[in-house]
């Protein structure tokens, strides 16, 4: 049976909005990514067979074949192809199951599967909101889906909202979420547990290599102290994840690829999974993916050693915890998006390279990593760590 392997897993620290990435282009922090998985792989670059890149707002600088501009912003040959996707949040973790397909299909035997998003310059939404401004059209949603659904749009916020109100989470137990999230994050900082993921990017203002949103002073105090999003609601700023500019990338191969090229792989594809379900509440969607991705796998809860959930909202892990009776000890143990951002396009990438690290280091075997998706989506990985 074939088989798909990542012998390469990095990304950029995590830079605020306006922060230390904010002077970058996005194609060029892309390539400073796809540069550093052929270094460290020590890989011919030209024997890349494509480059398949996970970014959400197609607009302005991430516009027109903007994967294909990461490769040409790299030190990779014009011969290497790339493709831009889009599954919202999870467009990063699902070129990397393309990329993975394309393997275990034997079409292909090297692939890399990336991530790029700088919400700094190409602003969330700025896909659709400038041709809304514009007077263009009618917006992403037809008024037949709308109809269909009895909405007048589809928003995370009203579906984070609605998984905290469905659960039973108050404000106080988000927020709690979200201190731990920070606390984590702070303790793996202070370990070191990112050194071997993130690739340092030299900036104007001097070499960039930690996680810039991560609340060293966070106190449930402070954030006990900011305002809503919603009058009446339960979800803010400081429980949701942070806006965030990044890049990330894996290099994926084959069995014969890692004898051709004398490559030691870091961890072996186990299972792929995406499902979809109510496109209102939304961000619910992981629950039902995981336990589709371990019946399929063979596998038990049991059986992972460590979870990462994408903390879009403090909510979503909560749900994702409460419903499937998960080990919290295991969930986001280096933190997740709430202290350490959330880079769109670049998040499934990220979220792996920090999985397939944090399973080395904690000498585990099994990893699953979730992404709640817009329109109701969710893909689902499992990796085994070799």
């Amino acid at each position: 049976m074939a088989e798909a392997y990542i012998v390469e897993a990095v990304r950029t620290a995590s830079g605020r909005r306006k922060g230390a990435l904010s002077g970058l282009h996005p194609a060029d922090m892309g390539g400073m990514i796809l540069d550093a998985l052929v270094a460290r792989s020590g890989i011919d670059p030209a024997a890349i067979e494509d480059v398949i890149v996970g970014c959400v707002s197609q607009a302005g600088e991430q516009a027109f074949a903007f994967g294909r501009n990461l490769v040409l912003a790299s030190g990779l040959p014009q011969t290497v192809p790339a493709v831009t996707i889009d599954r919202q949040c999870g467009s990063s973790q699902q070129a990397l199951h393309f990329a993975a397909q394309a393997i275990l299909s034997g079409m292909q035997d090297v692939v890399i599967a990336a991530g790029a998003e700088s919400m700094t310059r190409v602003p969330m939404g700025s896909n659709y909101t400038l041709h809304a401004q514009a007077g263009i059209g009618e917006g992403p949603w037809s008024s037949k889906i709308l109809d269909r659904f009895g909405v007048t749009g589809f928003s995370q916020f009203h579906g984070a909202q609605a998984i905290a109100t469905k659960y039973g989470f108050s404000r106080e137990g988000m927020d709690g979420y979200a201190l731990e999230s920070h606390r984590r994050a702070a303790a793996a900082i202070a370990a070191g547990a990112f050194r071997d993921e993130i690739v340092p990017i030299e900036t104007a203002d001097g070499r960039f290599d930690q996680d810039e949103g991560v609340r060293f002073d966070a106190s449930a105090e402070g954030l006990a102290g900011l305002k809503t999003l919603a009058e009446g609601g339960s979800i803010t700023a400081g429980n949701a994840s942070q806006i965030a500019d990044g890049a990330s990338g894996t290099l994926m191969v084959s069995e014969a690829a890692l004898k051709r090229f004398d490559l030691t792989p870091l961890a072996r594809i186990v299972n792929l999974t995406v499902t979809a379900g109510d496109p209102v509440i939304m961000l619910e969607e992981p629950i039902m993916a995981t336990r589709k991705a371990l019946r399929r796998a063979g596998l038990t809860l049991d059986d992972i050693d460590l979870f990462e959930v994408n903390e879009a909202f403090a909510s979503v892990p909560m749900a994702w915890l409460k419903a499937l009776g998960a080990d919290p000890a295991k969930l986001n143990v280096n933190g997740g998006a709430i202290a350490l951002g959330h880079p769109l396009g670049a998040s499934g990438t990220k979220l792996m390279a920090t999985l397939v690290h944090a399973l080395k280091a904690r000498g585990g075997r099994y990893g699953l990593q979730t992404m709640c998706e817009g329109g109701g989506i969710a893909n689902v990985t499992i990796i085994e760590r070799l």
